[in-house]
């Protein structure tokens, strides 16, 4: 009798256990994912985490320059990406899943701290607490998803490849130079390339998509709100920049130009398409194939495009007093680059969530084109203004089919011949 109660208090014990770590994954209904207080607390290191890549640009517009704020960039944005789909699977409002956010939050704020010295004196400071950060929180989702095992699966092999790529980031922190570009552009690409085939691990096998349950809604969210953090942080450059900046002159046309441009950015992204997302994949038969491509890899020049737009942005108003002088070539390349960037990567987001092409943004992109020539004659404000031009006609095109649209949902047809 006494073995029997005991293994009924075993029994229940489990099932205890078991009914915890259930609490710790999150639910699917599109209704239960709203984005929590704690995930817009731990965006906050990120709004940093960009500022530091602008001024890593800002301080070396070249193409090296632009190069090493594109490997922090992919290296920030698969950070940020990788916890996004952790609190997709895992609930935020559990005290455990809560801790590991603010972990990685804290150790987030560090590697941030490094990005502008990041390719001199801060390379081993700013790989070890990214590799720490990566690994840590993996590890720890891959602990609290065991009532998951497929999840906790997904979780080892993720740890892996972050193990993988972890062993280059360190290895180039100790080194200099070509070197440590090299390794680092290496890591940025396994971090990369791991979710795009599925981080095929040996002897754990590798992740389908099918195998991979996603919210769209609350992946949708979460990416609008990293444009919002961009968008954000190209204000605060820019209007830093005039601040410090004497009064009069031509500075404040250009940040009212720079303002216009980053409500045209806006306004493309958020006007019509940034909810057809989760509409896309809450239909799809395989919602993790198409928040992969829509939202892992289709953002990046989306967010890269916001950030080199205000880079432009700052170094406009920081010289516009010569207005009858050509712009350097960096701030001339940056001036139609970022908008060229925005709209590309939400050309081909338009084409993965509807199926369709979006005609206005190769329009855009075409009128870009077509403004080169002119970057070798116009005064920076001049050049500014008409790319400003070109994204807010994008944005006016985006606002008349939506309203057309609306008009022919909602117009009557007429009572049929007698």
């Amino acid at each position: 009798m006494a073995e029997d109660v005991d293994a009924m208090a075993g029994t229940v014990d489990a099932g205890d256990a078991a009914d915890a770590q259930d609490r710790f994954l999150r639910e699917r209904a599109e209704d239960t994912t709203a984005v929590s207080h704690v995930e817009l607390f731990f965006d906050l290191v990120y709004v940093f985490a960009v500022t530091q890549i602008s001024h890593l640009l800002l301080g070396d517009p070249s193409g090296h320059g632009a190069f090493h704020a594109a490997l922090m960039l992919l290296a920030i944005w698969q950070a940020w990406m990788y916890t996004t789909w952790l609190t997709n699977w895992l609930d935020p409002q559990a005290l455990p899943v809560r801790a590991v956010l603010i972990g990685t939050m804290l150790v987030s704020l560090v590697a941030a701290a490094g990005v502008p010295e990041a390719f001199g004196d801060r390379g081993l400071w700013f790989a070890g607490s990214y590799v720490l950060m990566q690994l840590g929180r993996t590890l720890a989702a891959a602990r609290l998803s065991a009532a998951d095992p497929a999840l906790r699966r997904t979780f080892q092999r993720i740890a892996a490849w972050l193990a993988a790529s972890g062993t280059l980031w360190i290895a180039g922190g100790y080194r200099h130079g070509t070197t440590r570009d090299l390794l680092w552009l290496a890591a940025v690409g396994v971090d990369n390339l791991g979710p795009l085939i599925g981080f095929p691990t040996p002897g754990l096998g590798r992740s389908d998509t099918a195998d991979r349950a996603i919210t769209g809604s609350h992946l949708a969210e979460r990416c609008q709100l990293f444009v919002i953090i961009a968008l954000g942080e190209s204000i605060i450059v820019t209007g830093s920049a005039f601040a410090a900046r004497p009064a009069g002159g031509a500075a404040l046309p250009a940040l009212c130009i720079a303002f216009l441009g980053s409500v045209a950015l806006w306004w493309i992204y958020f006007d019509r398409a940034a909810d057809s997302g989760a509409r896309a994949i809450a239909a799809s038969d395989d919602p993790a194939r198409i928040g992969r491509a829509a939202y892992t890899y289709l953002h990046i020049p989306m967010i890269a495009g916001v950030i080199v737009t205000a880079v432009a942005d700052e170094l406009t108003i920081a010289g516009p007093g010569r207005p009858t002088t050509v712009p350097p070539v960096p701030t001339a390349t940056a001036m139609l680059l970022g908008p060229a960037l925005l709209l590309a990567g939400h050309l081909f987001f338009h084409r993965v969530v509807s199926g369709t092409w979006a005609v206005s943004r190769v329009a855009g992109l075409a009128a870009l084109a077509l403004l080169v020539p002119v970057a070798v004659l116009a005064a920076p404000v001049v050049l500014s203004l008409l790319a400003t031009l070109v994204v807010a006609g994008v944005a006016a095109d985006d606002t008349l089919r939506t309203r057309t649209k609306r008009r022919d949902s909602t117009r009557v047809p007429p009572p049929p011949a007698k």
